[in-house]
């Protein structure tokens, strides 16, 4: 199996309509599938500490190779034992190659052929990425999955800009595999390198983007890239459901950015297995958290001043066992990080127990009903709220 230097192994263990269940096994841990990975950035997911992560559910986290690259530079996670030991996390993680950040930093960054030069975020100096110095800097970083380095164009580009960037992507995944096969000896901790696919909206490009990497060997599992990113959701739907017919079966498929509630099941539904999504942590400094009986509620609302209840009676996570709405909403008032965390560790701690009720009724073979009905409550419930 090449792209694999670490044994993963992923077993399909039931489906149910296209919804699947499985278990990766990867050098620092199984990942029981489907599962949602919280996004710890820059090595931390913000405000929640790895000891809340696992309390919460979390099995693997996400760490991203640019800004990890920019601060505090690969060499210096390396040096400190990397990522796992820098973020005291010793489950799995996963590391995105830096290729979203060719979409959501376009107006810092010059592309070409050879690879993509960004102007630092944080001072402006200059930084060359390429396929062959990403998988460099992963494997200092040292993760159990690494990405492979592509091109994201975003939603609404045309058929000819898609195709000129599955064309990059296709030419940069045999040079990541390439640069990943030759320091197969060098590497520090066994990994896996999992393709990108891209090709926008278009069912042409998708299937040759698939077709493609599959002629270059044979995947521990896929990347569906591409996605969530301003494409209108009927077209998301119709190219995972076409995705879901051309990835092969007993390979794991990571819908990358994606994380809202309804999202997340209408995925799982059409055969996605693994998910990221910054929405848990960032929603919640904004004071939105995610509730099944009342939807999307922004608990900064003057209707919670007084409301004696937690986040969501029906979680039972830290900080609805421990807090109520109307301190929560205080703390968030005045800006309380304390707040801020409560949120968070809820909100993750929703999608967490999302993805493993779906993997528990997909092996009782009763989530395509229970999907349905758990949509329809959410949806019914999320009515638009203006009070401030």
């Amino acid at each position: 199996m090449r792209g694999v230097t670490g044994g993963p192994h992923f077993v399909l263990e039931a489906t149910d309509g296209r919804a699947r269940a499985g278990r990766l096994t990867l050098p620092n841990g199984v990942v029981e599938t489907p599962v949602f990975m919280p996004v710890g950035t820059a090595g931390t997911v913000k405000g929640v500490s790895p000891e809340e992560l696992a309390g919460a559910g979390a099995s693997i986290v996400l760490a991203n190779t640019y800004h990890l690259y920019v601060r505090p530079g690969a060499e210096v996670v390396g040096e400190l034992g990397g990522v796992h030991d820098f973020m005291r996390w010793q489950r799995p993680i996963l590391t995105d190659s830096g290729g979203y950040q060719v979409f959501s930093l376009a107006s810092t960054r010059d592309i070409d052929d050879d690879g993509v030069t960004f102007r630092n975020h944080i001072d402006g100096a200059s930084h060359r990425f390429t396929p062959e110095s990403v998988i460099d800097t992963q494997r200092q970083l040292g993760a159990d999955v690494i990405m492979a380095f592509d091109e994201c164009p975003p939603g609404g580009v045309t058929h000819e800009e898609a195709a000129r960037a599955n064309r990059r992507t296709t030419a940069w995944l045999e040079r990541c595999l390439a640069r990943f096969e030759v320091t197969h000896g060098d590497a520090p901790r066994p990994q896996t390198l999992f393709p990108v696919l891209q090709g926008n909206v278009y069912d042409d490009l998708r299937a040759e983007q698939v077709e493609s990497a599959l002629a270059m060997g044979d995947w521990a599992g896929f990347g569906i890239g591409g996605l969530s990113v301003g494409e209108a959701k009927p077209d998301m739907w119709r190219t995972v459901e076409l995705l879901d017919g051309h990835i092969p079966p007993d390979r794991p498929r990571y819908l990358m950015g994606v994380g809202y509630p309804d999202d997340l099941l209408e995925a799982i539904s059409r055969g996605c297995d693994m998910f990221d999504c910054v929405a848990p942590t960032r929603n919640a400094r904004h004071g939105t958290a995610w509730t099944l009986d009342e939807g999307q509620i922004n608990l900064k609302g003057a209707r919670f001043r007084l409301d004696r209840a937690p986040i969501d009676p029906t979680c039972d996570c830290y900080a609805c066992r421990g807090y109520d709405r109307a301190y929560i909403r205080h703390l968030l008032i005045l800006g309380e990080r304390f707040g801020h965390r409560l949120v968070s560790i809820h909100n993750l701690h929703f999608l967490l127990a999302l993805a493993r009720a779906s993997r528990q009724h997909i092996r009782d073979g009763t989530f395509t009903g229970w999907v349905r009905s758990w949509l329809d409550r959410y949806r019914a419930a999320r009515t638009p709220r203006t009070t401030p």
